[in-house]
């Protein structure tokens, strides 16, 4: 048997009641805890999550039970599961995340979902990613358009290093990272598309704080959070061949701001992608002059 330890899980002498304990313990900081304590017994034991259902009366040894114990700590400290298993599922690709690296958004899956509708198939267009964090959206639209070339900027080397990775385990080739702030680092070459999940939080929002492990410079932009949407619609622009579309995430409350915003930098805005929720999340524009865009209300 383990010897109990103050601030750590009790005892326990199989899979089974590890789980239980370790779920009960999870409850406060997780709205999923069983699925977390299921993924990091697995982890601790190296093994895949259906063998702690084939194999619920098995011991654990003491070395299992102290991986096991030290990443429920950390779980139960609020750190997210994606930064203690170092892995996060997006579009079906499993990507190593670390704290460099925002952890992808099941909502962010919107933004790829709106860029392949409009990309052809068969299309070998340019794509740009700016800000490409873990390289979530840049890989999934590299791995659904073969054909295309996507550029992903980022100016955290060390981000890029894990979005290389991520490139390099998913045997993705046809993506490109550059270091560098936005379009700065990139020469005058001409995309068919630009996309971004650029950070949108306002400086001094409340939510924050429960965010504290994820790098703050993803997520916040100045005090409207639109600093990093400004930059984008001026620069992005210059990059653009004509006719080229602009893909934006945003927050659900700025989608109004955020198209005057690119309507006042000469941007056609066609429309808004609402998220999982049903809220405004991905504001699509076009380089050519056009007609102003009036966002639709909740019930259309």
């Amino acid at each position: 048997m383990v010897r109990e330890e103050p601030g750590t899980l009790n005892e326990f002498p199989n899979i089974d009641r590890a789980l239980a304990e370790a779920t009960e313990r999870l409850g406060g900081v997780s709205d999923s805890p069983r699925l977390d304590a299921e993924l990091l017994l697995a982890l601790a034991l190296d093994v895949p999550r259906s063998y702690l259902f084939a194999h619920p009366e098995d011991q654990l040894d003491p070395d299992a039970v102290k991986r096991f114990t030290n990443n429920v700590e950390k779980r139960c400290e609020g750190m997210p599961l994606a930064y203690v298993t170092g892995e996060k599922e997006f579009w079906s690709m499993a990507l190593v995340v670390s704290r460099e690296t925002l952890v992808p958004r099941p909502d962010t899956e919107i933004l790829v979902e709106q860029a392949l509708q409009c990309i052809p198939r068969k299309a070998n267009w340019r794509v740009l990613d700016l800000g490409t964090g873990s390289g979530a959206i840049a890989l999934a639209i590299a791995m659904e358009r073969p054909l295309c070339t996507v550029i992903a900027t980022d100016i955290s080397l060390s981000t890029l290093c894990v979005a290389r990775e991520n490139a390099r385990r998913l045997s993705i080739p046809n993506v490109d990272f550059v270091c560098g702030s936005w379009c700065a680092p990139l020469a005058e070459d001409a995309f068919d598309m630009v996309v971004s999940n650029p950070p949108y939080v306002a400086d001094s929002d409340s939510h924050l704080a429960a965010l504290s492990h994820e790098p703050r410079r993803a997520l916040a932009a100045g005090p409207d959070g639109l600093d990093a949407i400004r930059i984008i619609s001026r620069e992005a622009r210059r990059r653009l061949k004509a006719g080229g579309s602009l893909l934006l995430e945003h927050g659900y409350s700025q989608a109004d701001a955020v198209a005057a915003l690119l309507a006042a930098e000469g941007w056609t805005v066609t429309g808004c992608a609402r998220d999982l929720g049903g809220l405004p999340r991905v504001t699509i524009a076009e380089n050519q002059p056009g007609h102003s865009y009036i966002l639709p209300s909740p019930g259309n």
